[in-house]
């Protein structure tokens, strides 16, 4: 059992680790495109597509990145107690936490598929169902939701990346639950 938490360990770290990289680099898009806003107000016409664009770029980089940061031990925490806590005490605490995070990823990523499907022109209960048979071509895609802007982009580029996003920062979890039970066990990760 362990060699296989291990290799998922490996697996997952390295597939999040790579998007992450790559996800990183959006911010240097995003500059981009308000560099462009910027200039397009000044000196032309403004651009309709800048702000959603903006937006768009900027829920990949954040939800992408997402993950990365999970696995690096970046993100956010309370050290009041915690820091002063032996390996062991963090890791029971991690899974409790962990475990919470799983849930909550769930009932987004089940919210991110729903809405993903509605875009796509699904008002039916099953999202799940629909987005299989549309990606193996049994289904087909509906009338598709734009945004209410002057530009009027479709939705479910951005929704499918909300998507993946959900489920690799669920896939981080999990390995981030298995790192926490390999140190409960006194394994060094």
């Amino acid at each position: 059992m362990r060699r296989v938490m291990h290799r998922y360990i490996r697996a997952v770290d390295a597939v999040n680790y790579r998007i992450g990289r790559v996800a990183m680099y959006g911010i240097f898009v995003l500059m981009g495109i308000l560099l462009w806003s910027s200039i397009s107000k000044s000196f032309f016409l403004p651009s309709l597509w800048t702000l959603e664009m903006a937006q768009f770029v900027m829920v990949g980089y954040y939800i992408l990145g997402g993950p990365y940061s999970l696995q690096l031990g970046s993100n956010v925490r309370m050290d009041l107690l915690y820091g002063e806590w032996s390996i062991r005490k963090k890791a029971w605490f991690d899974v409790v936490t962990v475990l919470l995070l799983i849930f909550y990823l769930c009932v987004l990523l089940y919210g991110a598929v729903a809405s993903t499907a509605y875009s796509l022109g699904y008002w039916g209960s099953e999202p799940f169902t629909y987005l299989g048979s549309v990606i193996i071509g049994v289904e087909e895609v509906g009338r598709m939701e734009r945004a209410s802007s002057a530009w009027r982009p479709y939705l479910w580029p951005i929704k499918g990346v909300m998507v993946i996003g959900f489920f690799l920062m669920l896939l981080q979890c999990t390995s981030e639950l298995c790192k926490d039970i390999l140190r409960i066990k006194g394994e060094t990760i």
